[in-house]
């Protein structure tokens, strides 16, 4: 059996799907809205890295590295900010968000 574009195609539909639920149903908790959140910035990945091994094309391949240092970013200033609010009031809802406005 072949792993063709439509399996990889539909591999990251279903993680892009698993992130959106993972967002819709938890919404209290920021660790799993920030897994969320890379959950559906892999599956886009999945497909571009699909797409661009289809096609022959390394754009795809590039751009993803590009995705990978945003979101690595996109982590680290969510953890910090998890730190603070963990520091400032022993929880990580985010409900209390409100209270890390200066």
């Amino acid at each position: 059996m072949t792993i063709t574009l439509a399996h990889y195609l539909v591999l990251g539909a279903i993680l892009f799907a698993i992130g959106i639920i993972g967002i819709f149903l938890n919404r209290k908790n920021i660790i799993v809205l920030l897994m969320s959140i890379e959950l559906m910035l892999l599956a886009v990945n999945t497909n571009f890295i699909a797409f661009s091994h289809y096609l022959g094309d390394m754009l795809g391949q590039v751009f993803v590295f590009f995705i990978l240092t945003v979101a690595a970013a996109e982590a680290a200033i969510g953890l910090a900010i998890l730190v603070i609010l963990f520091r400032s009031s022993d929880t990580v809802s985010t409900e209390d968000l409100g209270q890390l406005k200066g």
